[in-house]
């Protein structure tokens, strides 16, 4: 799980100087301000920033530790996620404690915690709250427990000729003003997986009722330079990723020359991007609207092509980094132009 480093330290003494991402110089009056005033103004940062002001000096420090500061950066439901046998010495702790450990919520079918440098919610649904084609059927699908998963149970894919996994989740539940990305969560078997290296899935996300996103992936690293249609299993060279057809293939899918592929993460797990989404700083028309995803063989695949191997955990939701915001918005503007 990527995450913004804020330093170590969950006490409520601060970040040190080798917890500093960058370094400021606040202005010489700063210091001359009362301390609940200096405590508004950081308030209004993020806690990336609180960290990195509480170097100048000892009351600015003070001021941006305080309880008045991190309670701001606190989603407003913080309360339900603190475990009653924990006590906590001030707001801060209570924010690194949520920004380090995930917590389970709906019966434990979802986890929550916060992205360490902005505050953003992050959530990752369970397999156990997914829509899983043929999930039902112990011939095609098994539940496991597996130690290095945060649920109870994980979902193994023993044969399917028919792949689908659906979600959706309340947007009411998310930050305003955020740019989002969804992650399918997944890992093959100790015997390997079958039936995914040369076959693209489509992925889609985006509001219910509204037109999504849809991308093409791979839950296998494509280990040569062609893969097939999925209509016809003719090769399909590198033309794929360019988006250039290749003359004399027929059946090829439409798409705009990417194909996202699976990274390892370090916590054992893999994961490939299926989209994003953006939630306005107005949040939604209300809290019964919701985002939906998912990813499937496409329509024009070839039937009966098995599959199995692959063990899911479940679908992610984190904020984008700054970096890939800007990716996003200069692919816009392009396609603007």
């Amino acid at each position: 799980m990527e995450q913004s480093e804020l330093g170590d330290s969950h006490s409520c003494g601060g970040c040190s100087r080798n917890d500093e991402i960058i370094s400021v110089e606040a202005p010489a009056r700063l210091d001359t301000l009362p301390e609940d005033c200096i405590s508004m103004v950081v308030s209004y940062t993020s806690p990336r920033d609180a960290c990195v002001v509480a170097s100048v000096s000892k009351t600015v420090k003070s001021a941006a530790e305080s309880d008045l500061v991190w309670e701001k950066f606190l989603p407003q439901d913080y309360s339900s996620l603190v475990p009653r046998s924990v006590d906590f010495l001030c707001k801060k702790e209570i924010y690194m404690s949520l920004a380090n450990d995930s917590v389970l919520i709906d019966d434990g079918k979802k986890s929550i915690w916060l992205e360490k440098g902005s505050g953003k919610k992050c959530y990752m649904l369970s397999a156990m709250d997914l829509n899983i084609a043929w999930i039902d059927r112990p011939l095609y699908w098994k539940w496991n427990t597996d130690p290095e998963s945060k649920f109870e149970k994980v979902a193994e894919l023993r044969h399917v000729c028919c792949f689908r996994i659906r979600g959706k989740i309340s947007c009411g539940m998310l930050s305003k003003g955020t740019h989002y990305l969804v992650y399918l969560v997944f890992k093959r078997t100790s015997g390997g997986s079958v039936g995914f290296e040369e076959t693209p899935m489509e992925a889609q996300v985006g509001f219910v009722g509204k037109e999504s996103s849809k991308s093409f992936v791979l839950l296998e690293p494509s280990r040569r330079g062609y893969r097939y249609s999925c209509v016809w299993r003719r090769p399909v060279y590198r033309e794929f990723r360019t988006g250039r057809p290749r003359e004399g293939v027929r059946g090829e899918r439409e798409t705009d020359g990417h194909v996202e592929e699976p990274k390892e993460r370090g916590d054992g797990w893999s994961e490939v991007k299926l989209g994003n989404f953006y939630i306005s700083d107005g949040g939604c028309d209300d809290d019964g609207d919701e985002i939906e995803f998912a990813i499937m063989e496409p329509r024009n695949s070839e039937v009966g092509q098995r599959k199995s191997g692959l063990i899911f955990q479940g679908i992610e939701i984190r904020p984008m980094k700054e970096r890939e915001e800007m990716v996003i918005a200069k692919s816009s503007n392009s396609d603007n132009i």
